[in-house]
């Protein structure tokens, strides 16, 4: 086996510190001169340069400020009786097949995982490349759900992934497999790369510069869709997967969108979680501000933070009393236009112009959640 878990790493106690600052490198510690020549190797294949520690005091100092620590399977139990500060992103690497007593050091270490070369060396590639973005920020995410059927939740969420890509890279994340495609709606349905079909039995840790270059993408804006119908996968991706994919997007990207499915099941349950706001999208009529109020029970059993568009009608209610009926924030509201569909058909995309409704309605979400440099706002 390529990495292998530490059993008990998931609850291991004390403080772990956040990726190092940009600028610093990774740290590896080992003594074993085979083993830093095949380090050294795949650190050179992902572009990034290594802090070299041949003893447990030089380790010991750098420690806490590295992106990410590499222990030498050799450094293991040295270096684990000395109980260093508890942090994230510490591996132990060493020449597979490792021995039983080295997992042991990397329990005592805190460590995720062991890495048993060369069966690993892809995975440490990415890992090592992730590093090298410069302990990257987790982008921000928005979760986009409708609250009935056709409330226009996928357009909404093109439309947010589009605006955002016009300042920074976005990624658009389908996880609504009976959904209109966002591939599609987007005009990307013939650009080549990556879709679910793909990615569904990925194993692993994804890295983020692979995810979003395998990806169709255009002006900024990577998609993950379905694919065309009758084209698409006969499974769906598990829980893990799905998290890992958001996690290698919210790495690589600045701004991620994700396009949830109404039905929250254990998919976009745990995906909803992990988005900083969940965008309740709802059109004006009783009976769709009746349904959205079935899934915004749902919603907020899974997220704390949900906020509300309205898509109105001539004859509706107001954007204020559905938020009211909702008990939810209006974020924007925006009318139906027959134009938009007809953009889609002749695959334009729903925002051809960033002075229509759609595009200023996705413009008002973007600046109530993101500064000016696209970060969430406290």
């Amino acid at each position: 086996m390529s990495h292998r878990p530490v059993p008990s790493a998931a609850n291991r106690t004390g403080p772990s510190g956040p990726p190092g600052p940009v600028g610093i490198r990774p740290l590896l510690a080992t003594c074993d001169e085979e083993l830093l020549g095949d380090v050294l190797r795949l650190a050179a294949a992902a572009g990034v340069q290594l802090d070299v520690a041949h003893d447990p005091g030089s380790a010991a100092r750098a420690w806490a400020g590295a992106p990410v620590v590499l222990v030498g399977a050799d450094q293991a139990a040295t270096l684990g009786e000395r109980r260093p500060a508890r942090r994230d992103a510490v591996h132990v690497v060493g020449r597979g097949p490792v021995d039983d007593p080295v997992f042991r050091s990397a329990l005592a270490l805190g460590a995720r995982e062991v890495l048993e070369l060369p069966d690993a060396d892809a995975w440490l590639v990415e890992l090592l490349a992730d590093a090298a973005d410069g302990g990257r920020t987790v982008a921000p995410t928005l979760g986009v759900v409708a609250g009935s059927g056709g409330a226009g939740a996928s357009t909404f969420a093109a439309a947010l992934a589009l605006g955002a890509a016009r300042a920074a890279p976005a990624l658009l994340l389908d996880l609504d497999p009976w959904g209109p495609g966002l591939d599609q709606l987007v005009g990307f349905e013939e650009l080549p790369g990556v879709r679910w079909d793909g990615l569904v039995g990925a194993e692993g840790r994804l890295g983020s510069r692979s995810l979003r270059a395998a990806l169709p993408q255009r002006d900024g804006l990577a998609v993950l869709a379905w694919g065309p119908a009758g084209a698409g996968t006969t499974s769906l991706p598990t829980a893990g997967v799905a998290v890992e994919v958001l996690s290698a997007a919210q790495r690589g990207s600045d701004v991620v969108v994700v396009d949830l499915p109404r039905a929250l099941d254990q998919v976009a349950t745990e995906t909803a979680a992990r988005c900083d706001v969940v965008v309740l999208v709802c059109e004006s009529s009783v009976p769709s501000v009746a349904a959205a109020g079935k899934v915004a029970a749902h919603l907020r059993r899974a997220h704390s933070e949900i906020g509300l568009v309205v898509r109105t009608t001539a004859t509706s209610l107001g954007p204020d009393q559905v938020a009211e009926a909702l008990d939810l924030p209006l974020l924007a509201h925006y009318p139906t236009r027959r134009r938009v569909a007809e953009q889609v058909d002749l695959g334009l995309g729903p925002v051809r112009s960033p002075r229509s409704p759609l595009a200023r309605a996705a413009r008002e979400v973007l600046a109530g959640l993101l500064d000016d440099s696209g970060r969430r706002r406290p």
